[in-house]
């Protein structure tokens, strides 16, 4: 097995025009660090943090792995295309949450070759288009001629984001929404604040979202009906790596290919990991969920 190390900053095509969210080592900055080892080498998870998908599940694999005799390093960047030309350029190892059936299908059409699929850990993905419970419209078609309830904007999240143009380039062409309102992008975490400070309001908001993501039970989001069905069809979220992975890192792809969570599974990973405990105690909430779900896959490592 050959390691690999990253430099300060990931070479990902030009550089210069990237922005790396930071690099945190799983040996140094969590409690489960340090049980890796050199002889299996070392396995570069990248992610981004505020997609909890991913936040979840490499915190996740960063647990078993590192059981199994791995040395793992946990690599933060803020937007999927930088991380799909990693995945490709061997920047990283792998991609613990990725859409790539439809929401990342063009940076998999970019990408593709040069990347290999370990396999799908969740069946049911789907993204949506949202408003909190208490807001009096049904469907997206409702949107049309009701701009002046929502400022004629619609919240979304990182300009790069599958979410993003999926909305952008099917759903508001579908329902002929362009001249009435504006997708305003920024971030997951924007997106969230100006959420939080509507309903805080009681104030009418719309905003692009998907499932599995904890907010929408968090903040009572109901997804609008898509009768054109222009936000997709659900699809996997799948565990992505460099296209060589299986091969210096077996035993790792093995137990990756075993994990396959249910609704219910996800959703209590997920919750414990960003609700429970929260931001700095992610390798203490995989802990306790692997105590609570011992049977959530077939392959679990327990020391």
């Amino acid at each position: 097995m050959r390691n690999r190390q990253l430099t300060g900053i990931l070479a990902l095509g030009a550089a210069a025009t990237l922005t790396l969210a930071g690099c945190a080592g799983g040996s140094d900055d969590t409690g489960s660090g340090g049980s890796g080892s050199d002889e299996m080498g070392t396995i570069t998870l990248g992610y981004l943090p505020s997609w909890t998908d991913g936040l979840s599940t490499a915190y996740l694999l960063e647990n078993q792995l590192e059981k199994l005799g791995y040395t793992v390093e946990m690599q933060e960047l803020t937007e999927a295309g930088p991380l799909y030309a990693g995945l490709a350029q061997g920047d990283v190892d792998m991609y613990p949450s990725a859409w790539p059936e439809l929401t990342h299908a063009s940076y998999m059409e970019e990408y593709g070759d040069d990347i290999e699929d370990i396999g799908t850990y969740y069946e049911n993905a789907v993204l949506t288009i949202a408003v909190p419970d208490y807001v009096d419209i049904e469907s997206i078609e409702d949107l049309k001629g009701n701009a002046d309830m929502f400022g004629g904007r619609i919240i979304g999240i990182e300009p790069g984001a599958g979410l993003t143009g999926v909305t952008q380039d099917s759903m508001i062409p579908a329902y002929e929404l362009g001249d009435e309102y504006e997708l305003v992008t920024s971030s997951t975490a924007a997106m969230l604040t100006e959420l939080e400070n509507a309903i805080a309001a009681e104030e009418d908001i719309v905003v692009t979202s998907w499932r599995p993501f904890w907010a929408n039970d968090a903040y009572n989001l109901r997804d609008l009906e898509d009768p054109m069905g222009a936000m997709g069809d659900p699809e996997g979220l799948h565990f992505l790596g460099t296209s060589d992975f299986s091969e210096r890192f077996p035993e790792a792809a093995e137990l990756i290919a075993g994990i396959a969570l249910d609704d219910a599974e996800y959703a209590s990973l997920e919750d414990m990991v960003v609700n429970e405990y929260g931001e700095g105690n992610e390798p203490e909430a995989v802990e306790a969920w692997l105590e609570a779900n011992p049977d959530a896959f077939d392959t679990i490592i327990t020391d």
